[in-house]
């Protein structure tokens, strides 16, 4: 039997992909799509789940909305893969009680392109190594939020195998303290929005006479993330509660 996929922001520049995906794959069912400009779609998450039987929610929709849509789906049973920014470790840490209590999954990543999985990954590897690491933040112009999920994945991430060496506090900085950047999960992150970026993401480590940069960049095409994103869609059923971040999904 297929799965049955609703994908919310249907009409979007990664959700419009996802769902050429979902139509594309014998194994999968895009049964609804959400979309607030497409009058051929329905206009909520919620109202799309009570019409339709659904097995997961897929979100590619925008950090004001994402929230709520994830809770519409848990409420209802329904499994959610996330793809939207916007969301806070406290809010996975809500999300993920809500979707233990209703016997749910979540999968959830900053970035579902597979080398944004490596970079990931390789950075927390690093950090096992090296003690001193901050995190640049790239994107679009017209990006609302700051910082992307790719970035805030990597700095509690990274944040889980400890916190980075740092010989001047950022308290006690002088001049404008805001210039170190935004502490995330204890580590400084730089975001810089503008023209002609999609999303990067840079850590960079540094020790005595030595530096290591990790680097991703994606192009302008939304090609990447869904491969990632059908993984996850394939791998939610049975989970319960929140799994954070692509790379946990190819071990």
């Amino acid at each position: 039997m297929a799965i049955r996929v609703c994908v919310a922001g249907a009409t979007g520049w990664t959700g419009s992909a996802v769902a050429e995906a979902v139509r594309a794959a014998d194994d999968l069912e895009l049964v609804a799509g959400v979309s607030r400009s497409d009058p051929a779609s329905y206009s909520s998450v919620a109202a799309a789940l009570d019409a339709v039987p659904t097995d997961v929610l897929v979100d590619y929709t925008h950090a004001s909305v994402v929230k709520q849509n994830v809770v519409a789906a848990i409420e209802r049973g329904v499994n959610v893969v996330v793809g939207s920014s916007g969301l806070s470790a406290a809010d996975y840490e809500e999300l993920d009680a809500a979707a233990r209590a209703h016997e749910v999954g979540v999968i959830a990543a900053g970035n579902f392109s597979l080398t944004a999985a490596l970079l990931l990954r390789a950075a927390v590897d690093a950090a096992r190594h090296l003690d001193a690491w901050e995190v640049i933040d790239f994107a679009s112009a017209t990006k609302p939020d700051a910082p992307s999920g790719t970035a805030r994945e990597l700095a509690e991430r990274l944040g889980v195998v400890r916190a980075p060496a740092a010989p001047v506090p950022v308290d006690d900085v002088l001049g404008a303290r805001e210039a170190r950047g935004a502490a995330v999960a204890g580590t400084q992150v730089h975001s810089l929005r503008l023209p002609s970026f999609v999303v990067s993401t840079e850590v960079v480590f540094a020790a005595a006479g030595e530096r290591l940069t990790i680097r991703h960049d994606a192009a302008e095409t939304p090609a990447p993330y869904v491969a990632g994103t059908l993984l996850a869609v394939r791998s939610v059923a049975g989970r319960v509660g929140v799994t954070r971040g692509l790379d946990r999904l190819l071990e």
